[in-house]
């Protein structure tokens, strides 16, 4: 081999780096465990919040010490973090959301919140036609607008033909020009949106976020790895931030209105057909007298203040901007009684207008129970604020001069001049700063402020939020709502779980891989195994250097490139073992099986097909499956590169220095040798079993069917971990109740552990109606999870007891579009494929064999999935991952495939004979190296999937049952059909 001297300064310099990357990693978890010894000091007890205040806090002190001095060069522990090697969301916890900028509300907007019924009647067909079709908004309004237009166009002056867009839009201009314009205006409004976005999250401190937009489907993808404060993460990235300046009633003003709400509200509450009076217990304290009631409460006649608790003024000194207060969990309840057109009635005319508005924040009341404020708005006719929130120039978390957190915002010139004449016009009485419909404060103005600057205060206001709301306003407000479609929550406590179960699973896999080398090959084996080491060092130095993410199956990746790298010293080893069996001398044999004819031709072509398949894993893919391809492309090239230099290195040097290097151990001595297994004779009853396995399961797949994951249907899927062992078959009959139809409930890993799935409300938008599947969930579980508060019960924070582990919810627009990007991935990796062995070996025939192959493995694969879904203990359903999955068994069938094929064609150009027994030797010679690599792999596959992560074993055990199958469809179904199908086209010519 020439150039051995580059190629071992290349390696190592390779190596160097790849450890000098991989030591950025080491130092970073090295601050990060400090952390957690420092925050376990500071916490008494198992309070997750506070711990990861303590983690942070200790973070942010040591953020910028030096924690390496390499003389030339210093790094901080920022500097490390920036250059380390970045884990997924399934080993590092965090968030994983898919945006939806509303079309709708952008299209609204441009036309002026128009009341024209062509349009609104335009928008909510588009509105149902969007819940089962593929196509834009935009594209669905339009031909709903088209239907019922008649005579009305789109450039109208009540629609889109108003003065602010009077430059874009001319008078009586065409539909499609005008459509033109608003596609114009939607992509500018989505980019927007993105650059807010983006600007929130690089303020939110979280290390490592990702957000990228989804070609011009106007979704937005946003990750961010080790988010633990789930709720605060969702409202900073679905908040559109209208900020807006109101006048205020005070409590004095709306208790007369209230009271005879109250009456009002008795007599409707009488009637169960009316309302569905709710099962709480009445909240006893001083409104009793307000009631003139002494009894026990839970005797009390419905009214409006069983939920409702007025903050009564009976002097001046009592006047406040706080009207009433509710518990939290009848806001909602409340909101639908202030609602009924009986109660809106009851409104005298200086009050018609008046919107009532919850605080951003709640309260705990003296018995514990979660109290939030109600204020009464100053609304109008065209209900618009006194005063916009686009006048802020800048804002900034600040203290006020007791030292509590504010807001200070500055205003631009405009603003100033309407805060002045708002401030001066309400001097003693309130104005309220309103952000996202919720009130952050309504204090009482003393004296006009002419200055432009102001600020958000509360008396409970934390620096966080404080934080939290000037990054919202800084970074201006999204130009319509963001919807979250699709997300992907997992715990920190599952992600450190999934870490230690990778380690063992990967620590295990390569252990039995080094181990058969060695027992296999003897010295030979050894070179191979310092080879994989390499190997294995490389993947993870260019995964660092490059700040690729590393997932679960992103891991499951690696490991099998480390088999495929095995693969190429198997085929290369066994390559010259037949040389020698030639008796060609050992010099001579190594070169033939380092060779283009040896074994370098074989392994290239079966590398370009699983590389192949991985390219379009990547382009199809999203989330984990795209730091599958990933590994897996990476891993494919430092194979190849490994396996024949690095290897040929030694093997080299052992040649040199003795004649007496062997192939094969005392124990492996003769095997696969001399084998004349006639199968080409053997086809007709290969057909028949292969045929028999199809039909069983065609038949299994239409009838039982496969069960679909929530990516490719729709809904939401919990992971709950309990205090003791839970029977599935019990909590779907429990949560029947709290969801009305009884969820799909599954043991998921250890018998405390339930995958709960539900389409509960999965047709309803809004951030609200998660809370409430949530608070559902909880409630139905409540009798199983002991003394654990709904608060813990959350996704988020390290869980010491019961809890939400992980959660995925998916919209069914979004499932629809993942279903069909699933189906691309894999017809055209199947596509390439064929395209791709056509290429190389010229003839049809290697082709339809190699796909039938492909088709014939994974039918039997889903067969088998559509069989064992109920018998399994573990999670095998139809998903992206499972996608990877088959995508994976593709490329290595064909990789199998292609081996044999390879060999058929050196043999059928070199000799003379007849093909059947040409085919047959073929595979006969092959057949060492397929047993090898399918064991080794086996071997690998078999050692995660026991010892591996639950989320992964339905992946895994995909991957075995292919591996099984395409071993046995690259002999006995892809060759016979190659057989088959070259007779006839001799035939025909």
């Amino acid at each position: 081999m020439q150039n051995k001297g580059l190629i071992k300064l290349f390696a190592i310099l390779f190596g160097l780096v790849s450890l000098y990357q991989l030591s950025f990693t080491f130092l970073a978890t090295k601050v990060e465990d400090e952390s957690v010894v420092y925050a376990a000091r500071k916490v008494t007890g198992n309070d997750a919040r506070q711990k990861a205040a303590f983690e942070r806090k200790y973070l942010d002190s040591v953020a910028n010490d030096n924690i390496l001095d390499l003389g030339f060069a210093k790094y901080s522990y920022n500097d490390v973090k920036d250059k380390e090697m970045n884990l997924g969301l399934d080993l590092k916890g965090g968030v994983n959301a898919i945006l939806q900028v509303s079309v709708k509300e952008v299209l609204k907007s441009l036309a002026n919140d128009s009341k024209n019924v062509v349009f609104n009647n335009a928008l909510n067909a588009a509105d149902e036609r969007q819940k089962s079709s593929n196509a834009t908004y935009l594209d669905l309004f339009f031909e709903e607008f088209e239907k019922t237009a008649g005579a009305t166009k789109l450039s109208d002056p009540s629609i889109f033909g108003t003065k602010a867009l009077s430059e874009k839009i001319s008078f009586d201009e065409a539909n499609a020009t005008v459509k033109e314009t608003l596609q114009q205006e939607i992509n500018s409004s989505i980019g927007t949106a993105f650059e807010v976005l983006r600007s929130r999250i690089d303020k939110f401190g979280v290390t490592q976020p990702n957000i990228q937009r989804i070609g011009n489907s106007g979704r937005i993808q946003i990750e961010l790895p080790g988010a633990k404060d789930i709720e605060r993460v969702t409202k900073l990235i679905t908040s559109k931030a209208e900020l807006q300046f109101w006048e205020v009633h005070t409590n004095a003003e709306v208790q007369n209105f209230f009271f005879a709400a109250n009456a009002k509200v008795a007599d409707l509450l009488k009637d169960d057909s009316v309302l569905a009076i709710e099962k709480d217990s009445v909240k006893k304290d001083n409104i009793d007298d307000l009631l003139g009631e002494t009894a026990d409460s839970t005797k009390v006649q419905k009214n409006l203040f069983t939920y409702l608790f007025p903050n009564v003024a009976q002097s001046q000194q009592q006047l406040s901007s706080l009207v009433a207060q509710a518990r939290v969990l009848d806001t909602a309840f409340v909101n639908d009684l202030l609602k009924k057109k009986e109660i809106i009635a009851l409104l005298p005319t200086e009050l018609r207008y008046t919107k009532f508005l919850w605080d951003y924040k709640s309260i705990k009341g003296d018995d514990g129970t979660e109290l939030i404020g109600l204020y009464a708005i100053k609304g109008n006719r065209n209900d618009k604020p006194t005063i916009e929130g686009d006048v802020i120039l800048d804002a900034s978390q600040m203290f006020d001069q007791l030292n509590k957190p504010e807001v200070s915002m500055t205003m631009n010139s405009s603003g100033t001049k309407q805060w002045a004449k708002m401030t001066g016009d309400n001097i003693g009485n309130f104005v309220a700063v309103v952000l996202d419909d919720y009130v952050y404060t309504a204090p009482s103005v003393n004296q006009a402020i002419t200055g432009g600057r102001t600020s958000i205060s509360g008396g409970s206001m934390t620096i966080e939020e404080a934080e939290d709301i000037a990054t919202v306003l800084k970074a201006g407000k999204l130009p319509a709502a963001a919807r979250i479609i699709q997300i992907e929550v997992v715990g920190p406590s599952l992600g450190q779980e999934a870490i230690d179960a990778s380690f063992i699973s990967f620590g295990i896999a390569i252990f039995l891989v080094l181990l058969w080398m060695i027992l296999y090959y003897g010295k030979a084996g050894i070179y191979a195994d310092v080879a994989l080491s390499v190997n294995i060092l490389f993947i993870f130095g260019i995964l660092a250097s490059f700040n690729a993410v590393l997932t679960l199956p992103g891991i499951a990746g690696i490991i099998l490139t480390i088999g495929m790298c095995v693969d190429a010293n198997v085929i290369i080893f066994e390559r010259i073992k037949e040389a020698l069996s030639s008796k060609k001398g050992l010099k001579q044999s190594v070169e033939e099986g380092f060779s283009i004819k040896g074994a370098l031709s074989a392994i290239i072509d079966a590398n370009i097909t699983t590389l192949l398949t991985g390219i379009i894993l990547y382009i199809f893919g999203t989330g984990p499956i795209k730091g599958f391809a990933l590994t897996l492309m990476i891993g494919i090239a430092t194979s190849l590169f490994t396996a024949v230099f690095i290897t040929r290195i030694l093997i080299d040097r052992a040649v040199a220095k003795s004649n007496n290097l062997t192939f094969n151990t005392s124990i492996s001595k003769g095997w696969f040798e001399n084998i004349d297994i006639q199968y080409i004779k053997k086809r007709k009853v290969a057909y028949v079993i292969s045929g028999t396995l199809i039909i069983i399961s065609l038949i299994s797949i239409f009838s039982i069917g496969l069960k679909q994951g929530v990516d490719f249907k729709g809904g939401r899927s919990y992971v709950v971990r309990f205090d003791q062992p839970m029977s599935a078959t019990e909590v779907a009959s429990t949560l029947k109740g709290a969801f009305g139809t009884a969820p799909e409930v599954k043991t998921y890993g250890n018998d405390n552990q339930l995958k709960i799935t539900t389409v509960y409300k999965i047709e309803e938008e809004g951030q609200e109606v998660d809370e409430q599947v949530q608070n559902a969930l909880f409630t139905g579980l409540k009798s199983y999870l002991g003394t654990t508060t709904y608060e813990n019960f959350k996704p988020g924070f390290e869980k010491a007891g019961s809890g939400i582990m992980s959660y995925i919810k998916v919209e069914p627009t979004i499932a629809d579009d993942i279903k069909k990007s699933a189906l691309y991935a894999v017809l055209g990796s199947l596509l390439v494929v064929f395209l791709y062995i056509l290429l190389r070996f010229r003839k049809i025939s290697f082709s339809v064999g190699a796909v039938a192959a492909v088709f014939h493995d994974v039918l039997i694969v889903l067969g088998v999935f559509s069989i064992a879904y109920n018998i399994m203990p573990f999670d095998m359903e139809i998903d992206q991952s499972f996608i990877a999955a088959i995508l994976t068994v593709v490329g290595y069938s064909l990789n199998d495939t292609v081996i044999i094929f390879d060999r058929i064609r050196e043999f059928t150009n070199e000799r003379r004979g007849k093909h059947n027994v040409l085919i047959n030797d073929a595979i006969n010679r092959t057949l060492g190296r397929t047993i090898n690599t399918s064991l080794t792999t086996l071997l690998v596959m078999l050692a995660i999937f026991l010892f591996g992560g639950d989320s992964i074993k339905g992946f895994m055990f995909a991957l075995i049952v292919g591996i099984v199958v395409g071993t046995y469809s690259s002999i006995f179904v892809a060759t016979p059909i190659m057989y088959d199908m070259t007779k006839k086209e001799d035939k025909d010519n």
